[in-house]
């Protein structure tokens, strides 16, 4: 018996048709997006938000899964490292960037070991008086040249070594914490006036074992001197950039002008690291840096200070018009980490920074 035809033969006994006219496809046509406007170029490339974590996540994270280590992606292709070493004498004064420093359990040695306060003992910053941001203060640390406990410079003023108060202690009120100090005198007190234009005390930090962390990210030895929250502050250059590029996005969808990039002094923080992905240090766990190790607390929540530029004294809108629509969580804009010391020891510009 001869094969079935297949179903794709034609029957034999009909004619062939002739062969029907092939009609063209349409071309779809790629409709521009809004965001596109030929006389600007092309926008820059989004970048999805980063999901930064609550700040009660990363204790969760952490007692979940311990510590975890930078990304696979930054170590295969170069270390991750300090690049920037800040610390800060007096409360809001003028970043003095330093090539080693010593970290004890409190913090970096000096670090906002001296504040302002008002007539009724509460914390004056840069916030209230930023002329503030323009007074330089040194100690030993931040300047070898310096014999005496503090020494205050301004333009148009004549230099004030501060020596360490040895007086009576105060009260102070540092936001809703009470803590003692020790006021430096009469004659640093007029000086300042003269600079800033305000009637305003220095004090000084005489006992940081009183200060005690916020409970729930801290444990009950730590403690610190008069920093917002925790002894030490870290932000990231990848994250930096990150944020530039939101911004640019941000300029470009509302036809403005490009923003100049900010400098991550803005943020104020103790140690500026580079070399991992844009914002790795939310979910670090612990961190080593040279020899001496950190625990990550919580990432920071910025405050107007991140607007203020210090060559100006005026406050712009970014970053925290940015941050609040990438990185917003609990009603804070999140950029920087909070780091507590685990070990005490010596650090420098150029040290390798290992998480886990």
């Amino acid at each position: 018996m001869p094969p079935a035809p297949s179903s794709r033969s034609r029957p034999t006994s009909r004619a062939p048709t002739a062969p029907r006219p092939r009609t063209p496809t349409p071309t779809a046509r790629r409709t521009p997006s809004p965001s596109r406007n030929p006389s600007r170029g092309s926008p820059p490339r989004r970048h999805p938000p980063s999901r930064p974590p609550s700040p009660r996540s990363v204790v969760a994270h952490r007692s979940r899964a311990g510590t975890r280590s930078c990304s696979a992606a930054a170590r295969a292709t170069e270390a991750v490292r300090l690049v920037r070493l800040n610390v800060h004498p007096l409360k809001s004064a003028a970043i003095r960037p330093v090539e080693a420093a010593h970290v004890l359990a409190r913090g970096l040695a000096d670090d906002r070991s001296w504040m302002l306060v008002g007539p009724d003992s509460r914390l004056v910053s840069a916030r209230e008086v930023p002329a503030l941001m323009r007074v330089v203060a040194d100690t030993p640390t931040t300047d070898p040249t310096v014999s005496s406990a503090l020494r205050l410079r301004a333009a148009g003023h004549a230099d004030l070594d501060v020596s360490l108060p040895e007086g009576r202690e105060m009260p102070v009120h540092l936001f809703s914490l009470d803590l003692p100090a020790t006021p430096a005198g009469p004659g640093a007190d007029a000086w300042l006036r003269d600079v800033l234009g305000v009637d305003v005390r220095l004090v000084w930090c005489h006992d940081p074992t009183r200060r005690r962390l916020q409970p729930g990210f801290s444990s009950p030895g730590d403690h610190t001197a008069f920093a917002d929250s925790f002894p030490v502050t870290v932000a990231s250059l990848a994250s930096l950039r990150r944020l530039h590029d939101w911004m640019l996005e941000r300029a470009m969808e509302g036809g403005e002008e490009p923003p100049e990039p900010l400098p991550i002094e803005r943020f104020r923080a103790n140690l500026v690291v580079d070399g991992d992905e844009p914002f790795a240090e939310d979910h670090w766990g612990e961190i080593r840096v040279g020899e001496v190790r950190f625990r990550l607390a919580k990432p920071v929540g910025r405050c107007v200070m991140a607007t203020l530029d210090p060559a100006t004294l005026r406050t712009a809108k970014e970053p925290t018009r940015t941050l609040a629509r990438h990185r917003l969580v609990d009603g804070k804009t999140l950029f920087a980490a909070h780091l507590v010391p685990l070990t005490e020891g010596r650090i420098r510009v150029g040290d390798e920074v290992t998480a886990g």
